[in-house]
């Protein structure tokens, strides 16, 4: 059984949730270079993530990839859920906002690695959310 290149990501995350979506569509697909990559992560852009399906199968994988990538698979509006409140939303943005400050906040995406923790910019960041904090349970 010959496999054949049906799709190539530059992320691995994104080529195993597209071999997982053709799985359960019935189509068994080879995620390759993930070893490479997940060791050093900026292999990923420079080779690539392929799938690999039998070449049978090949047509209806990159269909179907087509039809997702086209929205065809996505939830309606209405059944979308709400999004997190405002109370929990500020908390996260200050989380965020702290980690980068810190130097250790580099989002989902390349590279993987923190640097170390800049601790001017953590006081500074834990005396200013302190000091909201006390103006907002004061007033």
């Amino acid at each position: 059984m010959s496999l054949v290149e049906i799709a190539r990501f530059d992320d691995v995350y994104r080529a195993d949730l597209a071999a997982a979506f053709l799985a359960d569509h019935g189509i068994d697909v080879d995620v390759t270079e993930r070893f490479q990559t997940t060791v050093e992560p900026y292999m990923q852009r420079a080779l690539g993530i392929r799938l690999l399906a039998p070449a049978h199968l090949a047509e209806a994988a990159r269909d179907l990839l087509a039809r997702a990538e086209a929205g065809e698979f996505a939830a309606p509006d209405d059944d979308a859920p709400d999004g997190p409140d405002m109370r929990t939303r500020a908390v996260a943005t200050g989380m965020a906002v702290f980690l980068w400050s810190a130097g250790t906040f580099w989002g989902p995406n390349l590279p993987r690695r923190f640097r170390t923790v800049h601790w001017i910019g953590a006081g500074l960041i834990g005396v200013a959310a302190v000091t909201s904090a006390w103006i907002w349970i004061r007033f």
